[in-house]
């Protein structure tokens, strides 16, 4: 996968949290963990959206420009992985507001598919 393409899925993923921390909150079901954040998101959905958005988009930008540096690149590998993690909590908020109320399960059985993969190959 290019640079550009990886840029790209990192902003798709900063939007898509956005918005689903701004549904989890106003559910109830979740809080937003970053002080910063929080108090954005206090003053409303548009300014905790915007600044979320305009952060994502000067990391996605800047990890694209200097992608040919060796620092970008695993900076950006690094923040996708992070941002890969941040969805199965996601993933576990949704389970819980379906009622399933034991997301830890969830995230067991999907840690657990690469061994079983594995075992089913060998």
């Amino acid at each position: 996968m290019s640079a550009f393409a990886k840029c790209v899925l990192l902003f798709a993923l900063n939007a898509l949290d956005a918005q689903l921390t701004i549904l989890w909150v106003r559910t109830g079901i979740a809080t937003e963990g970053n002080g910063l954040m929080a108090r954005l998101l206090e003053l409303g959905d548009t300014p905790f959206l915007l600044t979320k958005l305009a952060v994502g988009a000067f990391v996605a930008y800047t990890l694209c420009r200097f992608s040919h540096l060796t620092l970008a690149r695993k900076g950006l590998s690094l923040v996708l992985g992070l941002y890969l993690a941040l969805m199965l909590v996601h993933a576990s908020a949704f389970t819980s507001s379906l009622g399933w109320h034991a997301p830890e399960s969830f995230i067991a059985y999907v840690s657990a598919l690469p061994d079983g993969l594995l075992a089913f190959l060998t």
